[in-house]
């Protein structure tokens, strides 16, 4: 009887802890592609949601604006290829939403416009943790924005910011308050 109980506590705790699926952030899904569409809005959410309103659809990567003339773009997939991990791109199956993710130290999606005293531009390859290692490094820095690159320019871009302005959510920026 014991192992009965402990068999179904179990299995309960299994299914409870299966949630509804979420996008994966920072991952592709090469493959499987039948339709590609610009993203005028750059927001990820918004290739979730193409994905949602087609039939075909099975699976979606969308890929951030890059440093070239290239815009965001959202390939429509219709199987479910394996993900491959790339922050290019944010990918998901029909049915998961964008879910950002989130920590103390970096808001994801959040630019918060003001207050700037400095801003530069950044390579390619550099990520959010230059732009808040920057704003650590100065005294007068209270709070940091940065762009991916195509949001703002060809180039990433990180701004210093006196004052901490309210968060807005704003996809292709992260941010954070050191102060």
């Amino acid at each position: 009887m014991a192992g009965v109980l402990l068999l179904v506590a179990v299995c309960l705790a299994t299914v409870a802890g299966v949630g509804r699926a979420q996008a994966q952030n920072n991952f592709d899904r090469p493959g499987g592609d039948y339709m590609s569409s610009p993203v005028e809005s750059g927001d990820p959410a918004d290739c979730a949601l193409m994905c949602e309103r087609d039939k075909r659809c099975r699976a979606w990567s969308f890929n951030y604006p890059t440093y070239s003339d290239t815009g965001a773009v959202c390939w429509l997939k219709g199987t479910v290829p394996p993900r491959v991990a790339d922050n290019c791109c944010v990918s998901g199956v029909r049915g998961a939403g964008v879910v950002e993710p989130r920590n103390r130290a970096v808001e994801t999606s959040i630019d918060r416009a003001g207050g700037d005293y400095r801003n530069f531009e950044l390579k390619a390859s550099e990520d959010d943790e230059i732009c808040k290692a920057a704003c650590t490094a100065e005294n007068k820095c209270r709070a940091w924005t940065f762009a991916r690159a195509g949001y703002v320019g060809k180039e990433p871009h990180c701004f210093l910011k006196k004052e901490i302005k309210p968060p807005r959510r704003r996809a292709g920026f992260s941010s954070g308050v050191v102060r």
